[in-house]
């Protein structure tokens, strides 16, 4: 397998399991639409997004608390998508 699509089932694993359902959702759908057309340096991006804590995700994204994560082309991304 190759690691780009290694790396592509484990964000895809991270997002849908998060233990928080509002992010379960916002993360899964947002990873089910985008990652297909991410390059590999965005898919580390989307990775290390996936590591923080789901309050601080939370929070940049719904409070729009602009400090929380460092901006990068996935963070835009998220920042415009809806369900």
């Amino acid at each position: 397998m190759k690691n780009k699509e290694l790396l592509k089932k484990q964000i895809i694993y991270s997002s849908m399991h998060r233990g928080f359902k509002e992010m379960d959702l916002l993360l899964g759908n947002f990873v089910k639409k985008y990652i297909n057309e991410l390059k590999t340096p965005d898919l580390i991006d989307l990775k290390n997004l996936l590591f923080l804590e789901d309050e601080i995700i939370f929070d940049w994204y719904f409070k729009r608390k602009n400090n929380l994560i460092n901006e990068n082309k996935v963070t835009k991304l998220l920042k415009n998508f809806k369900l």
